[in-house]
């Protein structure tokens, strides 16, 4: 025993000393990584080769590493080839890397795993941190619109917190979102990307088609968004720090008349109808018409422009500090950031604070674990709030305040028309929406032999928020009635358990195979209790003690769960790099359906060819690769409210006879649908991906047809059976597009370059079936996109000329004149025909870099082309009534005889088919960022204690070209296709603020 006992201890010690030896030989390497053209490279991975011990190079391209004499170095940088260096006894290496001849070989997310480029066979979109962190954003998705073909990105106005609205390739559905899945770390999430701060996020894939999503089966139905956060890696401890600072303001408003032009409003309203008299105005005539305080105005020259008074200066702000580093065994990134948004309209503003560590610790040789958490908390003031709609009606020769400076509660006589600064006074109106969010990826990977690995995956979600409204008396809402207030409560639980086998095996030099199995689960819980009071004592109270109020206005309490149990296999196949095979197929288990339809089967298949391997291309002097995919697949889509199979209650009051007090009970209120079944979707894709001239031209085209079938949709009832409606399976649409990807090295001479990248995305939306043909109550039309605008077309005003023709049509000068589609001489609903639709015909952005010598220069731009909208200003806010302030817009008179706007009218609330006022071409191109940066060299760094520096301003959103804003007065022509966040789609309204230009100043350090 002894002996044993002096042997393993000898064992140890020789162990031991063997470590220390090596270690002793260690040398402290440094150098520079340079491109072909010496410009240093910053990001460029050095791993020593056959070891977890690596680095990355600065914003200089400068890099430290410590590795035995024997050690190689293996230098690796997307779009370059790699290099590798032996340490000998060298303590500096400087390289330099050559261009690989496309980046088909970079390394992408395609979900449950990552591939290059070239053995992709699905259509997938990449943004990475470069693009992310060039715009000041609150939310990831913002830095898709433009730089992701196929991804239709939309965001109205400028009210802080407000998320964008995501369509890939269109949408399939009437009912069932259309909204793509988000994966953060591995886990699909549902709470949204608005508390994820966008500076921790190196890069985000857009998985398209069939055979890139169904990997995630009915929660990829409609595209995918996988993103990746940032992690840390071996070698020195890095500090980083990045901040920035914008100021905004408004660019542009609508237009109202101010206090004259008001005057002259009234006035011709009253002239159409014979209650002032033609000609210039005089004193008496104004007198008949006018009340005191308008004659006063009118006499003063007093003009109150509301709206100003309710804008502000905007700014933005963004603060963040990190830490990364590592040793062979564990890496670390932590960060932490304050983020601020005050908006250009008073009382509106988002503040965000998160928190993030991401570990990756090596157990052993074979097992690994890590987990992302992110802990966030944040504050909206604003969110269901906007003064701006009352600012536009407001009569300017109102007067707003007292000899004193005191506020006027009613600036006239007309009692619905309170002093819209009133909104704004602090405490009438408090409208506070508190988020705290912890969400985790974990997971633990175990390389049971080589080439077969299982790993674990564990992601929690937590979301707790809360609103709270109050309203005061002295506000237009209330008009002196009693204080309201409301609190609404949500409490958001989801989890993901997931595990993965993988099998990767080459076999021979010709034959690669790789194999990913996949059991998941995902449980979501939802609760939310909301109470609103009328008669609060205090208006201090605000909405903190709603027990005191005299009236408990609704009170209520819900609870909602789901969960869906998954099975995936998937299988890549590659002969010689050049044939590429991938077979998906996934089977997902809905609550959400009966038992009838529970599980649906998505499977799909895609085939890749490398031509540029074969022997007719390979020795091509201009093609540098060239690869041609083609894919076929289903997924489903399960994106309904749960219970929509079963039969629900709903309460209802009793009347006894006698006439006694009400009694509460239940009647039948919704009818189940147990045979309710999954909403399909079948996409063919094929694409070629190119790189010619040594890499200085390349990109992707696609091509892509989806079916839709079995759509999930309200179908109405008769009336007499006491039901509206029930959920069922109805119809077919249909979406066909191209998208084109293309980025240019235009010049690269000495320290100067220019680099170009192109984005174009078409996409056609149209519905194939609907169970009864077009539905014209709903909107539908078999042969046009999901929402389209029907209504009368206006064609422009019955001019003086005109008068015996308008008359035939019971219509007179100043009068809008419609288009009689049928021809029968009159004007009704049989007239209207399909004006227009939200849906762009197509969409592009560009962004040009310029870099010289230290100095870099960037500008965005981005077009939507061919959609309308449906302004609401030039209808709700156009009145020409001569009662409430009115859009300044070109209105007919006998001498002004303009097709663009009708006579005012005192007799008439709105003109007569106004609807068709509103109906606006939506085109337009946006300069959405300028970007100008300066790098420090090596001497100045040295001199003041960093590894990198870089200062740089930026404008945003400066110019906005486009024939609602120059022609009409209109604002952003931007908006949503579907209706989300108190704004309808396709249309522009009150609820949403102006558009802001922002300059912006930041810095970016490292120590």
């Amino acid at each position: 025993m002894r002996t044993k006992f002096y042997t393993c201890l000898s064992v140890v010690l020789m162990m031991l000393l063997s470590a220390g030896f090596a270690l002793a030989q260690d040398v402290q390497v440094n150098g520079t990584v340079l491109d072909e053209t010496g410009t240093p490279i910053p990001g460029v991975s050095i791993l020593l080769k056959g070891t977890t011990r690596g680095t990355t190079t600065d914003l200089d391209g400068k890099y430290s590493i410590a590795g035995p004499s024997s050690g190689v170095l293996v230098f690796s940088f997307i779009g370059y080839t790699t290099l590798e260096e032996s340490i000998g006894n060298r303590s500096r290496i400087d390289v330099s890397l050559n261009p690989d001849l496309s980046d088909l070989e970079e390394v992408v997310v395609v979900g449950y795993g990552t591939q290059k480029k070239s053995q992709l066979t699905g259509a997938i979109s990449s943004v990475g941190s470069k693009e992310i962190q060039e715009l000041p954003i609150t939310d990831a998705r913002q830095a898709l619109q433009g730089r992701a073909a196929g991804v239709d990105v939309t965001q109205p106005g400028s009210k802080p917190g407000s998320a964008p609205q995501v369509r890939i390739r269109g949408r399939r559905s009437f009912n069932a979102s259309n909204e793509p899945l988000y994966v953060v770390d591995g886990i699909p999430t549902v709470g949204g990307l608005e508390d994820i701060n966008p500076q921790d996020i190196t890069s985000m894939e857009v998985l398209k088609d069939a055979s890139a999503t169904a990997i995630y089966g009915s929660r990829g139905a409609n595209g995918v968004v996988l993103i990746t956060t940032r992690r840390g890696s071996t070698g020195k401890t890095v500090v980083s720090v990045d901040s920035y600072y914008g100021l905004g303001r408004e660019l542009g408003r609508i237009e109202v008349f101010d206090g004259p032009g008001f005057a002259e409003y009234k006035r011709e309203s009253r002239r159409a109808t014979g209650a002032y008299p033609e000609g210039p105005a005089t004193p008496d005539a104004d007198a008949r018409i006018f009340e005191p305080i308008e004659l006063d105005g009118i006499a003063t020259g007093r003009s109150t422009d509301y709206v100003a008074g309710l804008m502000r200066n905007g700014s933005i702000q963004s603060h963040q500090v990190g830490v990364s580093g590592g040793s062979e065994k564990t890496t670390f990134f932590i960060s932490s950031n304050y983020f601020k948004d005050v908006g250009v309209i008073q009382n509106q503003d988002f503040t965000r604070g998160t928190f993030r560590i991401n570990l990756d610790h090596q157990l052993n040789k074979k097992v690994r674990i890590g987990t992302s958490t992110l802990v966030t908390y944040s504050k909206r003031n604003g969110e269901n709030f906007n003064p701006i709609g009352g600012a536009l009606q407001e009569n300017p020769l109102g007067k707003p305040f007292d000899d004193e400076g005191n506020l006027i509660f009613l600036p006239t006589s007309d009692g619905l028309r309170t002093n819209p600064f009133a909104e704004v006074v602090p405490g009438a109106q408090v409208d506070e929406t508190y988020r705290t969010r912890i969400f985790n990826s974990i997971y633990l990977n175990w390389e049971i032999v080589k080439g077969l690995t299982y790993r674990f995956n564990f992601g929690p979600d937590l979301t707790i928020r809360r609103n709270g409204r109050f309203t005061g008396s002295q506000t237009n809402a209330r008009r002196g009635g009693d204080a309201t207030g409301s609190v609404d409560d949500r409490f958001n639980l989801n989890y993901t358990i997931e595990n993965i086998l993988t099998y990767d095996k080459k076999f021979g030099t010709d034959h690669n195979l790789n194999v990913t199995l996949l059991q998941s689960f995902q449980q979501d819980k939802f609760e939310q209790s909301t109470i609103s009071v009328l008669g609060i004592p205090d208006p201090s109270q605000l909405y903190h003690r709603l027990g005191d109020a005299s009236q408990i206005t609704g009170a209520n309490t819900n609870l909602i769960e789901w969960a869906l149990l998954s099975y995936m296999a998937r299988a890549n196949y590659g002969y010689k790099g050049k044939y590429l095979l991938t077979a998906t197929i996934r089977a997902d288990g809905s609550s959400r359906f009966g038992e009838n339809n529970r599980f649906g089967y998505f499977p799909s298949v895609a085939f890749g060819w490398n031509m540029h391997e074969e022997g007719f291309i390979k020795n091509s002097s201009w093609i540098d690769q060239l690869k041609f995919r083609v894919s076929y697949g289903s997924i489903g889509n399960q994106a309904i409210n749960p219970y929509q199979t079963q039969p629900l209650l709903g309460r209802t009051s009793y009347a006894w006879a006698g006439g006694g007090t009400a009694a509460f009970g239940y009647r039948p209120n919704t009818i189940g649908n147990p045979d309710l079944r999954w909403e399909t979707s079948t996409t063919f894709n094929t694409g070629l991906d190119f790189s010619i001239f040594k890499n200085r031209i390349f990109g992707s085209v696609e091509y892509y047809v989806t079916n839709t079938s079995d759509l999930l949709a309200p179908q109405p009832l008769p009336n007499s059976t006491g039901f509206g409606g029930f959920t069922t399976n109805v119809g077919k649409t249909q979406n066909r597009g191209i998208e084109l990807t293309l980025s240019t090295l235009n010049i690269e001479k000495g320290s100067f370059t220019w680099s170009t990248d192109i984005l174009f995305t078409r996409n056609r939306e149209e519905i194939l079936e609907l169970p009864n043909g077009d539905d014209i109550a709903a909107g539908r039309f078999i042969g046009q996109p999901l929402s389209v605008f029907f209504d009368l077309k206006k064609v422009g005003i019955w001019q003086l000329d005109e008068a015996d023709v308008a008359q035939s049509f019971g219509d007179k000068p100043g009068e809008i004149k419609i288009q009689d589609t049928n021809g029968d001489g009159r004007i009704n609903s049989l007239d209207r025909v399909i004006l227009g639709s939200p849906v762009p015909d197509f969409s592009m952005g560009m962004t040009n870099r310029f870099t010289f010598k230290n100095f870099d220069f960037s500008f965005f731009i981005f077009g939507r082309v061919g959609s309308m909208i449906r302004s609401q200003f030039h209808q709700g806010f156009n009145s020409l009534f001569g009662r409430y302030n009115n859009l300044a817009v070109d209105y007919w008179t006998p001498n002004n005889p303009t097709n663009l706007y009708p006579r005012p009218n005192q007799n008439q609330e709105f003109p007569k088919y106004n609807t068709s006022m509103s109906l606006f071409d939506a085109t337009f191109v946006k300069v959405r960022n300028i970007n100008f940066g300066y790098t420090f060299g090596e001497n100045v760094l040295k001199k003041i204690g960093f590894s990198s520096l870089r200062l740089y301003s930026s404008i945003q959103n400066p110019f906005i070209f486009s024939e609602y804003r120059k022609v009409h007065k209109g604002i952003d022509p931007e908006t949503f296709i579907d209706s989300e966040q108190g704004v309808e789609g396709g249309v522009i309204n009150a609820n949403i603020a102006p558009p802001v230009v922002q300059y912006t100043f930041g810095i970016n350090a490292k120590f």
